[in-house]
């Protein structure tokens, strides 16, 4: 997978261990489950919003607010991204 994408899921692993004051994924974390799922949907209705109305770039934002917050779900899971590309892969066989 990207690489950027390994080194914010490593950050969100970090904050999920080593909470820090002001930190916006460790706030999220806090929060609990429930919150993280109700962002990820959320910003999956964002993204949907956007490519229904909105130019590119705002499809190219609201994707990646997506991402993070799925991110931040699957940590919370301690589900890795190995796991989802083996899936990926898997399926494209």
């Amino acid at each position: 997978m990207s690489q950027i994408l390994n080194e914010l899921y490593a950050t969100i692993l970090d904050r999920k261990s080593n909470p820090r004051a002001g930190s916006y994924t460790a706030s999220l974390f806090a929060a609990g489950s429930d919150e993280i799922v109700k962002k990820v949907g959320e910003e999956a209705i964002e993204v949907i919003i956007a490519a229904k109305a909105q130019p590119d770039q705002r499809v190219v934002e609201e994707a990646a607010d997506l991402l993070y917050h799925l991110l931040v779900l699957l940590a919370m899971r301690d589900v890795t991204l190995a796991q989802v590309e083996a899936e990926l892969e898997r399926r494209h066989r």
